[in-house]
């Protein structure tokens, strides 16, 4: 191969296109980068070029077919290769719209199934023994002389119980909840304006439990100076500033430890808790749909699998026939 992919120089049309995705389709860094990564690996793979090349034109249907065959000869899992082909589609519709070639070789290319995987999910007593652990793994360590403060440690228990309390009853991802200004939780109401994927807006709601915690977090939060402006961040590390995901996650484990739960739980667990919990109470899929911000009913679906499979356990744990049967 003549080019490491780190050593690939990026020419005008791949250029053109990221600016595209970044200002008109307004995509999220991870996804440009995604992007990039899939045309480059192409390059690559089947080029064995860089992608300062301006023979895009000379690309066709079978070396698209190449492409597919070496990311499974490379060892990609089925997911992956979908995506990059997805960026390659999107690479070459945008080069069409520009003008640059004739014909899209990414299109209607043998579909790869891919194999789904149900999410795992939390239960409501895992839900509130992770919640209770906030407070007692900062006594904890206030104890233990770990901490700068006992306000500090007051501070940071109450953020950390309402992030947790938000994610859990709005269904939101650690993106959006951290990315919540203070003017978009309106707790009274019980409802928070959420930003989105593709900077899509859609209202979540509070339950009691979250709105109790949000209003426990506020005042330690104003105490310590924290904006009031609308567009201040809402949740804040103790230096002030918008607390980052990293530093969340870097707590949650701690939290797991503690409360003795599995340690591969993630803020991502909580949403996909919140929607099984819903399904499992008997709430509509499209009302979920709606609340986790989905654009496709399809995504919603596989929590059904989710509920079914739970009830399946339940169903042979407990009925007479079905333990009958097992005890054989």
């Amino acid at each position: 191969m003549k080019n490491e992919k780190n050593s690939l120089k990026t020419g005008k049309y791949v250029t053109a296109f990221l600016r595209y995705l970044q200002t008109e389709k307004e995509s999220s860094p991870h996804t440009v980068a995604a992007y990039l990564a899939g045309i480059k690996e192409f390059a690559i793979l089947v080029r064995d070029s860089d992608l300062t090349f301006d023979q895009w034109q000379s690309v066709d249907r079978e070396q698209a077919r190449s492409f597919v065959i070496a990311l499974h000869d490379a060892g990609n899992a089925k997911r992956s290769i979908r995506r990059k082909l997805s960026a390659m589609r999107s690479f070459f519709r945008f080069m069409m719209r520009s003008g640059e070639v004739t014909s899209n070789p990414f299109l209607d290319l043998p579909v790869l199934k891919t194999d789904k995987t149900l999410p795992k999910v939390m239960s409501i007593n895992q839900v509130e023994l992770l919640i209770q652990a906030v407070d007692s793994w900062w006594k904890d360590a206030e104890a233990a002389g770990t901490v700068r403060s006992a306000g500090g440690a007051l501070f940071s228990s109450s953020r950390d119980k309402a992030l947790i309390e938000a994610i859990y009853s709005g269904g939101l991802r650690i993106s959006e909840v951290l990315n919540l200004d203070y003017a978009d939780a309106d707790i009274s109401s019980g409802v928070i304006k959420v930003r989105g994927k593709g900077k899509k807006e859609r209202l979540a709601m509070l339950g009691t439990p979250a709105r109790t915690a949000l209003r426990e977090y506020l005042r330690y939060r104003n105490a310590a100076g924290g904006g009031r402006e609308r567009n201040s961040p809402l949740f804040l590390n103790q230096s002030g500033t918008r607390l980052t995901p990293r530093s969340f996650q870097r707590n949650l484990k701690n939290y797991l430890l503690a409360a003795g739960l599995p340690p591969d739980f993630t803020p991502h667990k909580l949403r996909h808790s919140f929607a099984t919990h819903l399904l499992d109470a008997g709430a509509d899929l499209r009302s979920v749909q709606e609340m986790l911000g989905h654009e496709n009913l399809s995504t919603t679906q596989i929590y059904t699998h989710v509920s079914a499979e739970r009830l399946k356990k339940v169903y042979s744990q407990a009925h007479p026939l079905a333990v009958r049967k097992k005890n054989k």
